[in-house]
């Protein structure tokens, strides 16, 4: 992905290997505690997670009943459409929630005086809506209410009730798990978020291509010349600890829970974008070394090098975790 050029000067190619090494050793110096969960009314949308014309109703609706909250929506509603209101698939599920037409007959929600299914302001509650209803079918099967429900959405009420919980179905299983473990990514984080074990390994990889030419879709093949772009360059660095990420840096950003400027540790991705309250629109990613530095391919005429992060069009950062690069959907169409 093409970088848009900053203002400031890049950190010189001669900065030290043992800066960096010291900045990765703290990584590990820093007591990791897990986010926390909460009720439904306690959670809040992670910044710039969901974009800016949806944050209102996903915040109001996902906290429709104790089943839900609205991190889980957002994982939902991205997972089923992309954030893409105009979506189809080819079992014919439409809008952004993805509703069959039998199914939006028997539960879209009217939100402003016209119901229909393409209209965010009806889809979003009526997805809400649906997940409630069918939280309140299975609400007394055994086990969590929240996974019953989504098993439910997935392998229908029946499977619940005859298996008494989360049927045993690969499928439906891994639904269950791939939607709430990306709700973690889309949920505001209460504590500061778990250090990652795989940083220290990822820039020393990206260190290594210090100074390669950039390399407009570049993955560092032989075919490549070694050369990348900036997500082809996190990717392979994250591929080199068995973490493989998606090839698009818009899809990288969810790939687990998004720290804070002042939580920032080694190894996070650092993204940048055209909208700060759409991440559809990121545009740049790199790997944060410490001290507001990040190793980054910048762009055609650059090389591999050291850039500052804190820029106009900075957005946030996420800490890559395996189980959240494993829900995150089939990638979708996209640069790189």
């Amino acid at each position: 992905m093409r970088k848009k050029v900053w203002l400031g000067v890049s950190i010189s190619m001669g900065l030290s290997f043992s800066f960096v090494v010291l900045l990765v050793l703290g990584t590990y110096m820093i007591a990791s505690r897990a986010t926390s969960g909460g009720s439904a009314g306690d959670v809040q949308l992670a910044e710039g997670t969901v974009p800016a014309a949806y944050v209102d109703l996903v915040q109001k609706h996902g906290n429709r009943c104790p089943a839900i909250n609205p991190a889980l929506l957002a994982a939902q509603l991205y997972q089923e459409s992309g954030w893409n209101p105009k979506a189809v698939s080819p079992a014919d599920a439409r809008g952004l929630a993805q509703f069959i037409p039998g199914t939006w007959a028997a539960y879209g929600v009217d939100g402003d005086g016209d119901r229909d299914i393409w209209d965010l302001a009806d889809a979003i509650p009526s997805a809400a809506a649906y997940d409630c209803a069918l939280a309140k079918y299975v609400k007394d099967v055994p086990g969590d209410p929240t996974a019953n429900m989504l098993a439910s959405y997935n392998a229908g009420l029946y499977a619940v009730v005859k298996y008494r919980g989360v049927p045993p179905y690969n499928a439906t299983q891994n639904y269950v798990q791939r939607i709430t473990t990306l709700a973690k990514s889309f949920a505001a984080p209460k504590r500061p978020v778990a250090a990652s074990k795989q940083a220290a390994a990822a820039i020393y990889f990206a260190q290594r291509q210090l100074g390669k030419p950039y390399l407009w879709g570049g993955n560092g093949t032989a075919v490549d010349g070694g050369r990348f772009d900036c997500s082809g360059l996190t990717k392979t660095a994250y591929a080199s600890v068995d973490i493989e990420l998606p090839r698009v840096a818009n899809d990288q950003w969810n790939a687990g829970p998004h720290p804070s400027r002042d939580e920032l540790q080694p190894g996070d991705l650092v993204f940048f974008a055209y909208d700060l309250q759409d991440s559809r629109s990121i545009h740049h990613v790199g790997i944060y070394v410490g001290g507001g530095k990040m190793i980054n391919a910048p762009c055609t005429g650059a090389v591999i090098r050291y850039d500052p992060i804190d820029t106009p069009d900075y957005i946030g950062a996420t800490r890559v975790t395996k189980d959240g690069v494993k829900a995150l959907p089939e990638p979708r169409n996209g640069e790189a």
